[in-house]
């Protein structure tokens, strides 16, 4: 991926090195166990309960990097950008204003306005706060633990996560907070799953149109982030991990799936084909 020497986004909070690995006063080691168990499980981080202290502050971190740590950061602060770029010229577009969320590099464990995050959950987004919350040691468990290298790939995991963003701004998120709370754990799987493929789709339509714009592609970036979107698979993860596929477990769709929707949105650029949740088959 073309990145290196582009603009940097603006919205980049740092609190690694904060305490207990970013970890804000609120909260402690027993609510980080639950939140934990709770994602394992199958749960969304955003219905749990807002346990930060209210003393709690962000802290921009001015500690020196090393510069492996200072590349990886002005890495995902570019991409950050190019998502700021190209969302905003879509909702400009449709007459609207994007409001870019705010992404916070920490390590270890993070305090959110939606619990306790850690590194193990991986990358996520809070639409309390409109925050990415992301521990850039992630990157190297995409290679090592889930075979998915390389910079594109890392993007994409990013772009996902501001997918998220969007529908939050769409109000697509809210929405489906509704539905959620009249509906059995099976069906709400099912919904989560719709979520998760959309917000592939946005990443797919980021893609897009950042390649169209800044000519961001080298030859294998699309091939590494369908192979990281395989390797995050529900089908996938559940056979490593315990031998055995449960659909009805699923909250994040299929390998198969989770590669469908990506490069739907690539070759479409079209945030409105991105319905998820009246497809028939997905």
């Amino acid at each position: 991926m073309r990145w290196r020497g582009r603009t940097e986004s603006g919205n980049v909070e740092d609190r690694r090195g904060l305490g207990r690995g970013g970890l804000a006063i609120g909260g402690g080691i027993g609510g980080l166990i639950l939140a934990a168990i709770y994602v394992l499980m199958g749960g969304d981080l955003s219905q749990l309960p807002n346990i930060q202290d209210e003393t709690s502050s962000s802290v921009s971190q001015n500690q020196p990097l090393n510069p492996a740590e200072e590349e990886k950061k002005q890495f995902a602060s570019v991409v950050l950008k190019d998502t700021e770029d190209v969302w905003g010229d879509l909702f400009r577009q449709q007459g609207q204003t994007y409001q870019p969320p705010i992404m916070t590099l920490y390590s270890g464990a993070v305090s959110s306005a939606c619990g306790m995050g850690a590194t193990a959950m991986g990358p996520f987004y809070c639409p309390g706060d409109a925050h990415v919350y992301l521990d850039l040691s992630f990157f190297e468990d995409l290679d090592r633990r889930f075979g998915a290298p390389g910079d594109f790939a890392q993007a994409y995991v990013i772009a996902h996560e501001v997918g998220h963003h969007v529908q939050t701004l769409l109000g697509i998120s809210e929405q489906v907070s509704q539905m959620q709370a009249r509906l059995s754990e099976q069906e709400k799987n099912e919904l989560s799953v719709r979520v998760e493929l959309q917000a592939d789709y946005f990443a797919g339509v980021w893609a897009h149109h950042a390649q169209a714009t800044k000519q961001i592609l080298e030859p294998g970036d699309l091939e590494e982030a369908l192979n990281a979107a395989t390797a995050i698979g529900d089908d996938r993860l559940q056979r490593e991990s315990t031998g055995q596929v449960v659909p009805d477990s699923f909250t994040h769709g299929t390998s198969e799936q989770r590669v469908r929707w990506f490069r739907k949105g690539f070759e479409s650029g079209d945030p409105s084909q991105g319905d998820t949740f009246s497809a028939n088959a997905l």
